[in-house]
């Protein structure tokens, strides 16, 4: 597996990111006003809020699996 880079966003919060992005989803969010949400609750930016979204459902992160 690579190394974190300085800077970059971890497995593990990219993991949280993609949980709450999805059960504020399944809660009725729609995608642009979750990734808006998600992104300032994380304090990351939507581009990597949409990273993290493409990266969990290509792996089935959880809550998915």
């Amino acid at each position: 597996m690579a190394e974190e880079q300085p800077g970059q966003i971890t497995v593990e919060q990219r993991r949280a990111i993609f949980k709450a992005l999805v059960e504020a989803q399944d809660g009725g969010a729609s995608p642009p006003a979750s990734r808006t949400a998600i992104a300032r609750q994380f304090v990351v930016t939507e581009d990597q809020v949409r990273d993290v979204e493409r990266e969990g459902m290509a792996n089935q992160w959880p809550p998915l699996d």
